[in-house]
């Protein structure tokens, strides 16, 4: 293959895993939002499913070698100064993600949850290109970028529509909108991260960590106002998958960050969102997931948007 046509190679490959890595967070999220029903708790939920993916990644990273030179070269690149202890923070908005998962997807349904987050994330990704703070450095914020982003937040206006009479329930879909935006810098820093340590094992660990520790804190300062959760752990084995299952998001988005930027990268998850938490909702429906005609609209309205933006000109850097 001839060195101008691999970098196009290697991107397509990197929006395709991208858009499969999209898909499990839609699975994710329709576990973590059942674990949250389950427990009655949904920052608990949340503690258990960062909590396993940790415990995962505490076995696995320091028993492969990549995973071991990973963590000593992250150790040195923070004592060097070339990575700042604040980009090793993204772990905290994805404890966010999974929080806003167990809090709302009990009451909004996967489909809207996913649509709501879409628009936060889309939006964010232009300003955090913009600002260059991803790995693949500062880009320009193009035409089809803009619109993308534009439409995303119709999508939600769309898909919430035949629930704007219920305030609680509009309220309900601020949440996931702001794990969105904070999802697109945890990527951005995810990926910093992965270049410094070399190691997208290393990387991982690290954001779980920091969202472990997030949850935790949270989590007691919950029980101190509120009191123990009342429902007790759910026998189903499946319940307990978010974690692991994060952990493929969060891998393959630390590795290919580098290769696409952070909006491309989220326009990709979206996409593999939008169709896992429609095929969910119609396929697997809860008691508060019955998608209407607004909620699959909006979803069909985020995916031409995403693909919309991807396949405009490419960004100036």
């Amino acid at each position: 293959m001839s060195p101008p046509t691999l970098p196009v190679a290697r991107r397509i490959t990197a929006v395709g895993l991208a858009t499969a890595s999209g898909v499990t967070v839609a699975v994710q999220s329709r576990i973590n939002g059942e674990l949250g029903v389950r427990l009655a708790d949904g920052i608990a939920a949340a503690v258990v499913s960062f909590g396993l993916g940790l415990l995962v990644l505490l076995v696995l990273v320091p028993a492969t070698p990549s995973g071991r030179r990973g963590l000593a070269t992250l150790r040195a690149a923070l004592a060097g100064g070339s990575l700042r202890p604040w980009e090793c923070l993204g772990g905290a908005c994805g404890a966010l993600f999974v929080a806003a998962q167990g809090l709302t997807i009990g009451a909004l349904g996967v489909a809207v949850f996913t649509v709501a987050a879409v628009a936060g994330q889309s939006g964010s990704s232009l300003l955090v290109d913009r600002a260059g703070l991803g790995p693949a450095g500062r880009q320009a914020v193009t035409p089809n970028r803009l619109v993308g982003a534009a439409l995303t937040v119709l999508a939600v206006l769309l898909a919430v529509g035949d629930r704007l009479g219920d305030p609680a329930t509009l309220g309900l879909a601020l949440l996931p909108l702001l794990a969105g935006v904070g999802l697109a810098w945890q990527q951005a820093v995810n990926g910093r991260v992965r270049v410094a340590s070399g190691s997208v094992l290393a990387a991982t660990l690290v954001n779980f960590a920091v969202g472990t520790g997030v949850l935790l804190a949270a989590f007691v300062v919950e029980v101190a106002v509120r009191g123990r959760p009342g429902g007790g752990l759910p026998t189903e084995p499946w319940l307990y998958l978010g974690g692991p299952v994060g952990i493929v998001f969060i891998a393959v988005a630390a590795a290919v960050v580098r290769f696409t930027g952070v909006l491309l990268l989220g326009l990709a998850t979206i996409a593999g969102q939008v169709v896992g938490a429609a095929l969910l909702d119609v396929v697997l429906p809860t008691t508060a997931s019955h998608p209407g005609v607004n909620t699959l609209l909006g979803a069909a309205l985020t995916l031409f948007a995403a693909l919309l933006a991807a396949f405009g000109p490419p960004a100036r850097r």
